[in-house]
């Protein structure tokens, strides 16, 4: 005789859109960050189209408010895994916009001595165990980081960033179900910008209005939030976080968002493709960066002028960023075999 199962759902994280609940500093900073990443990004592509990058990268343009959110209530040796568009979660966490330029142009001072280019970048030192290129590949990574920080009894939590594509590898239940044994402190946290490369999720995913809901198969917290706003992302990370440091186990968290360029910066458009305008107008209409701003001035925390004059330093920073991996050498060939594993 069959018995009938009833699924937990996810706790719906609601958008207290109307007014910040964190100090004002923080918010500040998470500010900062995010318009950080999105002037990066776009120096990302101009370097790229004037052929000075070898390869491709994956923007984040549209998903700042996942990254700034989570990080924020990461401490500095807190760990996280990255995933081929990695670039926002590395600032996030205190990536070097220099150094991290120089990486992405192959030159001597990138972070990997310009070995690992745009999908390998990391900083021990901040936590940042890696980007990654293989789908999926940082839950492994990320889950035996939390297991190391909890045999070694430190307080340490480990997060776990992949995309609503990576949900469907088998790595993810092979991690999630060890951590939730376990009781590691480890956050999942899914990217969900509703697009696998040039594919819909709804089209390959069998549970696809909310992947948080995987949760209920570990017995484990699953929260749904909406990605673009940063104070959302914020405080659900925190609650997780506080509840990892406490020996509570992991949790998985799924942040609704979007992003605005192709799946590459060789993608074209993909709006003439595989997505519509009509479907891209309507996130844009929910800009994180836009709407933390007039969070921002509402609360008196900043005028426009204010957002103008920090955008413009901002600027500023990255040309620099720019300027110094134009300067930098390319590595002698001479250590093509060093600080590799053979």
């Amino acid at each position: 005789m069959a018995t009938t199962v009833t699924v937990k759902k996810p706790v719906q994280v609601a958008s207290k859109a109307t007014r910040l609940t964190i100090p004002d500093d923080l918010c500040l900073e998470m500010h900062r960050r995010m318009v950080t990443i999105r002037r990066f990004e776009e120096a990302v592509w101009e370097v790229y189209t004037q052929g000075l990058m070898r390869g491709l990268a994956h923007l984040y343009i549209g998903e700042e408010a996942t990254a700034v959110g989570v990080c924020a209530a990461l401490r500095t040796d807190d760990y996280i895994t990255s995933t081929h568009r990695g670039h926002g979660h590395l600032i996030a966490k205190g990536g070097r916009v220099d150094r991290m330029m120089a990486e992405m142009l192959g030159k001597v001072d990138g972070y990997n001595r310009g070995k690992g280019g745009t999908m390998h970048i990391a900083d021990l030192s901040l936590g940042i165990l890696g980007a990654n290129g293989i789908v999926g590949g940082g839950m492994g990574l990320a889950t035996g980081a939390a297991l190391s920080a909890k045999m070694r009894g430190t307080d340490q939590v480990a997060v776990c960033f992949f995309g609503d594509g990576a949900a469907n590898q088998g790595v993810f239940l092979e991690a999630a179900n060890l951590a939730a044994v376990w009781k590691l402190p480890v956050l999942f946290v899914c990217e969900n910008n509703q697009y696998g490369e040039y594919t819909a999720a709804k089209h390959v995913t069998a549970i696809h209005e909310h992947i948080a809901e995987r949760a209920a198969a570990f017995d484990i917290p699953g929260l749904v939030v909406d990605g673009n706003d940063v104070v959302a992302v914020y405080e659900a990370t925190k609650e997780m976080v506080d509840r990892a440091r406490a020996g509570e186990g992991p949790s998985l968290i799924e942040c609704k968002t979007y992003r605005y360029r192709g799946h590459h910066v060789g993608d074209g458009n993909p709006e003439k493709t595989y997505r519509t305008q009509e479907e891209t107008d309507a996130w844009k209409a929910k800009d994180p960066i836009a709407r933390f701003q007039r969070r921002l001035i509402e609360a008196g925390l900043a005028t426009e002028a204010d957002l103008a004059a920090w955008d413009g330093e901002i600027q500023q920073q990255i040309q620099e960023a720019v300027e110094f991996a134009k300067q930098s050498p390319y590595p002698p060939a001479s250590e093509v075999t060093d600080h590799v594993y053979v």
